[in-house]
This record gives structure tokens, C-alpha cells and sequence, in this order.
């Protein structure tokens, strides 16, 4: 396995697993633009591989190298390379702790990122993804307010898109992180079960001390995050699951034939608009 940057990180937490083997291994797959967007987005699948060790393993991968983050107190004189080192260190220690099959950091710049013809990006995915059959992907979602993440949802669907039919994933799954889902209609929302092994949880976000500590408390607000939309998820039942990551299904985008990003959110968009006119004009 070799990436199209010399400083690309490939963590294997198995040390007897090659990584090769170890990527063929992986039946959930997370692909995030920074350092710690896999514990916020992809919690869910973490578990549902820690519960089934003999049939599931979980791959992460992370497509920037973590630049220009906040930092304050401890960090407040990093430079950019320090912080990228702390960063990449940091998502190690995450992939061990959750078990992972193997983990990867692509260290690309968000500026290369953002290009569409960028083929160094292009071909690090396209690696990954042919390297691998997961039953189910995790991306950001296209509403994200993020413009790096929707840069490396566009670059993983062109690279999902440029296998065979019968080598794409089962599932692909758009998740919250820089928006929430909890907007959907109802019909297109599909309720990730985040609310398993909270102390776990707390754990993989408390890794990344450079983003708490530098000042921002994704540990917390990622916790009531989940937290909230569990409550707030219906309002004539109890609550079913302690937390949720809302999320939607996308696998259509990775079909032949099927919509552009573009035109499907179009329609999720359209489909919201009337969902509110409806509710506002049936007790006007």
C-alpha cells in the first residue's frame, strides 16, 4: 500500500496485520476530512464492530492533514507542523482505543482537496476504496457547512464512482458534523445508535486534547448533540436509544444512473420546503 504523499500515515492498531490485510478486513468504513470527524460522525459503526469482532472491523481515514486548527492555552504557540504531528498522533490513539482494523491519514492540504481534478487525492481514494468491501460507508453529509467536507464528500463519491458496479459498497451513509440532521423529513432521516458505550464515546473525543484544550469542546457538544436529538427524536414516545447521529442515505449517488449530488438535494430540499408548508398551512 503506497500513498501519493511521502508523510501519508498508514496505523495498523495489530501490529502482526499487514496493512493490506488489514484494510480488506474492514466491513465499516469512515472517511472524514480531519483528525477526530470519525469519532464525532462514526460512533455508531465503531460499536457495531466492537460487537461483532469475528464478522466486522472498522477502517478510518482521514484526507487532510490537519492545519490551521484552533489553539489557545497549551497550544496557543504551536506552529502548523507541530499541531499536524500532535493531530496525527492523536488520531492513532483513537484507532487504537476503538479497535480499528487500520487506520489512514492522507495528509493532503484542504487547498488539494478542493481541487476536482486533483489526482493525488483521487487515486489515494480510489486505493482505499478498491482495496475494500464494506457493507457500509460513512461520509459527510451534502448539507454539511463545512467547504473541506463537502470537498471530501464530492472526492469520495468521484472515487466510488470510478469502480466497477459490482466493487462500490453496499450502503453509503451521510452524517452530521458542521450541520445538524435532525431537519430532515422523517422519511430520509436514518437514526445512527450513538447512545452505546458512553464511556467510550467520551474517551475517543477526549483523544483529541488539541481541539478541546485549543478551544473547542467537541466532547461535550458532540455528547448533547446526541443526547438532545435521542429526546427531541419523537415527541409522543419514550426515548429508544440513549443518543443518535442523524444521517442519510446516499447510496443512491454511487449508482449508475442515479442523481447528482446536486439534483438529490434538490429533491431533499424541495421534499423539506413542502413538509413545512404542509404542517404551516393545515392549521393556518
Amino acid at each position: 500500500m503506497k500513498f501519493t504523499r511521502s508523510d501519508a500515515d498508514i496505523y495498523v492498531p495489530d501490529e502482526k496485520t499487514a496493512p493490506e490485510a488489514a484494510l480488506a478486513r474492514v466491513t465499516h468504513l469512515c472517511v472524514a476530512a480531519h483528525q477526530d470527524d470519525i469519532e464525532i460522525m462514526a460512533h455508531a459503526g465503531i460499536v457495531d464492530c466492537l460487537e461483532e469482532p469475528q464478522t466486522r472491523a472498522f477502517g478510518g481515514v482521514v484526507v487532510t492533514n490537519g492545519a490551521g486548527s484552533s489553539r489557545i492555552g497549551p497550544y496557543a504557540h504551536y506552529t502548523d507542523e507541530q499541531m499536524q504531528e500532535v493531530r496525527r498522533e492523536e488520531q492513532r490513539k483513537a484507532a487504537a482505543l476503538g479497535h480499528y482494523a487500520i487506520q489512514l491519514q492522507l495528509r493532503h492540504t484542504s487547498a488539494d482537496v478542493k481541487q476536482s481534478a486533483n489526482p493525488g487525492v483521487a487515486a489515494d481514494l480510489r486505493q482505499i476504496f478498491a482495496g475494500c468491501r464494506p457493507q457500509v460507508v460513512y461520509l459527510h453529509n451534502p448539507a454539511d457547512k463545512h467547504d473541506t467536507h463537502i470537498a471530501v464528500l464530492r472526492r469520495s463519491i468521484d472515487a466510488i464512482c470510478s469502480l466497477p458496479a459490482a466493487q462500490r459498497p453496499a450502503r453509503v451513509l451521510g452524517c452530521e458534523v458542521w450541520r445538524d440532521l435532525d431537519w430532515l423529513p422523517e422519511s430520509r432521516k436514518v437514526a445512527l445508535d450513538a447512545g452505546r458505550r458512553p464511556e467510550l464515546a467520551a474517551e475517543l473525543l477526549k483523544v483529541f486534547d488539541s481541539q478541546i484544550s485549543g478551544g473547542k469542546r467537541y466532547d461535550l457538544a458532540t455528547l448533547g448533540r446526541r443526547a438532545a436529538h435521542a429526546t427531541y427524536n419523537a415527541s409522543h414516545s419514550s426515548d429508544k436509544m440513549a443518543g443518535i447521529t442523524w444521517s442519510i442515505d446516499i447510496t443512491p449517488l454511487i449508482q449508475d444512473g442515479g442523481p447528482t449530488i446536486d439534483a438529490f438535494m434538490e429533491t431533499v430540499l424541495a421534499e423539506y420546503h413542502a413538509d413545512v408548508m404542509k404542517r404551516l398551512r393545515t392549521f393556518a
